[in-house]
C-alpha cells in the first residue's frame, strides 16, 4: 500500500520502536450521531455515521500470547499476557485493549499475541467515541494476528468491545459506538434498533457534508446527568404501564399515547419521556427524508432534536447552544444539534457540500466571539467502518 501522510507517521513510529516490518494495519473510525440522542438506553433508534478520523494499529503477530504496543500520542508502552492481564492504574488506554482480549477469549476465539504501534486522531473526551475506535481496532488486530479475521460477525465484535468497556474498563456505555465503528460504510449512515440490534445502512446525500464543532467545554456533568435521566425514563415507563401494560420501554410509546396519559407523570418525568418518544419518531422521519433526498427536512429535524434536548431533556449548555447558533447562522447550514451525552463536547451540522472551508472559518470565528474560546472544527462525510489491511 502507498501510505498517506498520517499512515507514514505510524510506519515511522513502528520503525523507531521495532526491528523488522509490520504485517497488518487495523483501522477503526470514530463516529458522530446524526440524530437519536438518549434513545439507546430506552430501546430506541439511533442514526450514527462513521467519521474519517480513526484509531490505527500497525502490527505483526507474535509467536506467544503477549501483546506489546507503543502509543504514539501518549509516548507510552503496554506489555501484557492475553490470558492474565493486569489493569493499568497509571494510564487508561491499555485497559481497553486488555478488556477486548478477554472478551474475545470468552467467545472461544483462539488468540495469539501481537506487537506494534497505536495512533489515533479521534479527539479524546469530545464525545466522538475515541474509546470505541480503540477497542474495535484492537479487536481487529487480535483476530488478524490469530488468522481468525472472519471468525466473528460485525455485531459479535461490537458486542465483545462493549462488554470490555462495561465490565473491564467500568464505563456503562451503550452499543451504538462499537456498532458504527465496526459496521459503518462510506457514504451511508447506520440505522440501529437498540433493542433487537437489527441495523441497515441508509444512503447519505453526496451533495452534503457534516461539520462537527468541538466546544472545548467540560463534559463532567454528563455522567451524573446520564444516571438521573435514565432513572426518570424508567420511572415514566413504570407509571405508564398502569394504563399501557404491554410497554417495556419508552420505545413502545407513541406521542399520542404519551399526551393522552401525561396526567400520570410528574412534569419533569413527562418532559424527559416526551424527548425520548419524539426523538425516536424524528429518527424514523430522518431516515425517510434521507431516502427521498429531502435534505431540508433532515435539517429541520436536527433543529427540533436540539430544542428537545435543550428544553425537555435539559442536557445542553451555554457552549453547545452557542455552537449550534454559530452553525445555523451560516446560510449553507441546513440544521444543527448537539451530539453525544450533552453538557459539553460537540455539535453537528448538515451543510451543502462545497462550502466546508467557509463554514469552518465562519463557525470558528462566530463561536470564539461568543465564548472567547477557539473551538476545533472537523469536516467529514460518512466513512468506512473498521478494516484490516495486509501489508505483505
Amino acid at each position: 500500500m502507498q501510505p498517506d501522510r498520517r499512515t507514514q507517521q505510524v510506519f515511522d513510529g513502528f520503525a523507531a520502536h521495532f526491528e523488522g516490518k509490520p504485517t497488518h494495519l487495523a483501522i477503526a473510525p470514530g463516529r458522530v450521531n446524526l440524530i437519536g440522542e438518549h434513545t439507546d438506553y430506552n430501546d430506541g433508534f439511533v442514526l450514527p455515521v462513521a467519521l474519517d478520523r480513526d484509531v490505527r494499529v500497525l502490527f505483526r503477530p507474535r509467536a506467544d500470547r503477549r501483546v506489546r504496543l507503543y502509543a504514539l500520542e501518549f509516548d507510552s508502552w503496554t506489555d501484557f499476557d492475553i490470558e492474565s492481564p493486569r489493569r493499568d492504574d497509571e494510564q487508561l488506554w491499555p485497559n481497553y485493549i486488555q478488556g477486548v482480549g478477554l472478551a474475545l477469549s470468552e467467545l472461544e476465539v483462539p488468540l495469539n499475541g501481537y506487537e506494534g504501534v497505536v495512533s489515533g486522531n479521534v479527539p479524546r473526551g469530545s464525545g466522538l467515541s475515541s474509546s470505541a475506535a480503540l477497542e474495535i481496532a484492537a479487536a481487529k488486530a487480535y483476530l488478524a494476528s490469530a488468522k481468525q479475521i472472519h471468525a466473528l460477525s460485525g455485531p459479535q465484535i461490537a458486542k465483545a468491545a462493549q462488554k470490555a468497556e462495561n465490565e473491564y474498563v467500568g464505563v456503562n456505555c451503550g452499543i451504538m459506538d462499537q456498532f458504527i465503528s465496526t459496521l459503518g460504510e462510506e457514504g451511508h449512515a447506520l440505522l440501529i434498533d437498540c433493542r433487537s440490534l437489527d441495523y441497515r445502512r441508509v444512503p447519505f446525500p453526496a451533495d452534503t457534508s457534516l461539520v462537527i464543532g468541538n466546544t472545548k467545554a467540560s463534559r463532567s456533568l454528563a455522567g451524573s446527568a446520564y444516571n438521573e435521566r435514565r432513572a426518570q425514563c424508567e420511572d415514566g415507563v413504570r407509571r405508564l404501564q398502569s394504563v399501557l401494560p404491554a410497554i417495556a420501554a419508552l420505545r413502545d410509546v407513541s406521542s399520542t399515547q404519551l399526551e393522552r396519559h401525561r396526567h400520570l407523570l410528574p412534569d419533569t418525568v413527562y418532559r424527559r419521556c416526551r424527548h425520548v418518544v419524539s426523538e425516536n419518531e424524528r429518527v424514523q422521519a430522518t431516515v425517510a427524508a434521507l431516502e427521498r433526498s429531502d435534505f431540508r427536512l433532515v435539517g429541520q429535524l436536527m433543529n427540533q432534536s436540539h430544542t428537545s434536548l435543550r428544553d425537555d431533556y435539559e442536557v445542553s449548555s451555554e457552549a453547545l447552544d452557542l455552537m449550534v447558533e454559530s452553525m445555523r447562522d451560516h446560510p449553507d447550514c441546513l440544521g444543527a444539534r448537539l451530539t453525544g451525552a450533552g453538557f459539553g463536547g460537540c455539535a453537528v451540522a448538515l451543510i451543502w457540500r462545497g462550502s466546508e472551508g467557509d463554514v469552518r472559518e465562519f463557525v470558528r470565528k462566530g463561536y470564539a466571539k461568543r465564548m472567547n474560546v477557539w473551538p476545533e472544527i472537523y469536516i467529514s462525510s460518512p466513512s468506512a467502518g473498521a478494516r484490516v489491511l495486509p501489508l505483505i
